[in-house]
């Protein structure tokens, strides 16, 4: 019996003289939308090409949304309420209570004495709303959290996933070793603008539930019942204007996830042209090891990506949050003024008022909350995906 050895001019047995059987290691291309490796089709010039499947992106997107904000919940409450001015006094008094540290002319030793504090304080208020408010405290807003981060990650992921393959086969970028930084950069973009507008009105009320507390020492009860009674007080006394509070910081932090998208991206794609080197190496025996580390590099990639994106870009969240509270200034007869009017505004009197430290309130547990957050996300979405048998 007779044995074909014909390859493609491109393939490893015709470079190496064509003396063995062709194991199709042809340098593969990747898929525009996941930075996959996919098989490549030069046996098969007819054959149609693959399916996008764009609304896989959208579910893969909610999914993954919801588990990572579920597991992440409590961070996210403590996050926001540091955050906001209303628990300042709190930091103070934690402050207050501790001897103060020796002073020391060592930079190290006094940046490790102030994050070894940072952290400790950001605990001991993650405590106290445990013992004072009970642990249901701790996950005070996932509902409205959970309404919004479904259709935020799911049309984040979907316009983005779509947008991209879009722009690819507009400019005639065939994979995506080819796909400029630039067709990344737009595709975030576009998607980070619309899913802020979408919902603006659901994390606004989130915000305001998170940080409506019972606070029985001093007598008063709750603004809110629940997250409908929040929507009617803030229409009546601000408006429908008053849903989309905190937009314009919104847009602001489309520079957050336009960061985070373009480094995923790259790193990927570091990780995807790796794993292809292996797979057409003839002497390469490639393993479910090997797989398993592709897929801990893309969570570990989504990850740092968030890291960075978050840890440079981070004052647009506190501000987010001053803009989103709600009304602190009484007027009398029922009436109310808001104290940040907007974005340079609320900047200046934080700024002023607080100094430059509060433009980081929160980051510690933000942090936390994240970066396992976009890890947990990613890996979901890109499993999901797989799930739904898409490629491109």
């Amino acid at each position: 019996m007779t044995f074909s050895t014909t390859a493609a001019p491109s393939s490893a047995p015709a470079q190496l003289g064509g003396t063995s059987p062709s194991y199709n290691k042809d340098p593969v291309p990747q898929s525009r939308e996941m930075g996959d490796v996919i098989p490549n089709q030069t046996q098969a010039p007819s054959q149609e090409k693959p399916d996008a499947k764009p609304f896989a992106h959208f579910v893969a997107g909610g999914l993954g949304g919801m588990t990572a904000a579920t597991l992440t919940s409590p961070l996210d409450v403590l996050k926001t309420r540091l955050q906001s001015d209303f628990y300042q006094a709190q930091l103070q008094a934690l402050r207050a209570a501790k001897p103060a540290p020796v002073p020391t002319s060592n930079t190290l030793v006094n940046l490790t004495r102030t994050a070894g504090m940072h952290f400790s304080e950001t605990f001991q208020i993650l405590r106290s709303i445990h013992v004072h408010e009970g642990w249901r405290a701790l996950f005070k807003g996932l509902g409205p959290n959970l309404i919004g981060v479904v259709p935020a990650r799911a049309i984040n992921f979907y316009v983005y996933g779509n947008g991209k393959r879009i722009l690819s086969d507009y400019f005639n970028y065939q994979n995506a070793q080819q796909t400029p930084m630039g067709i990344h950069l737009a595709a975030a973009a576009i998607a980070g603008i619309a899913t802020g507008t979408a919902t603006n009105p659901i994390w606004l009320v989130k915000t305001r539930l998170q940080l409506d507390k019972s606070n029985a020492e001093h007598g008063k009860s709750r603004q809110y019942r629940n997250s409908f009674d929040c929507i009617k007080q803030t229409v009546r006394h601000e408006g429908i204007r008053g849903l989309y509070r905190g937009l314009s910081a919104s847009y602001l932090g489309v520079t957050e996830s336009s960061l985070q998208w373009v480094m995923y991206e790259q790193m990927k794609m570091y990780l995807a042209r790796r794993d292809s080197l292996k797979q057409n190496d003839p002497g390469y025996e490639y393993t479910s090891w090997d797989s398993a580390e592709l897929w801990g590099g893309r969570i570990t990639a989504a990850g740092l990506a968030k890291l960075v994106a978050a840890a440079i870009t981070y004052p647009h969240e506190v501000v987010r949050t001053r803009l989103r509270q709600a009304p602190t200034v009484s007027l009398g007869n029922g009436k109310v003024e808001m104290k940040y009017t907007g974005l340079v505004q609320c900047f200046k009197t934080v700024w002023k008022e607080e100094g430059m430290v509060a433009m980081y309130g929160g980051l510690t547990p933000h942090l936390l909350r994240v970066v396992p957050s976009a890890a947990i996300m990613f890996g979901m979405y890109e499993f999901i995906l797989r799930m739904f048998g898409t490629t491109s």
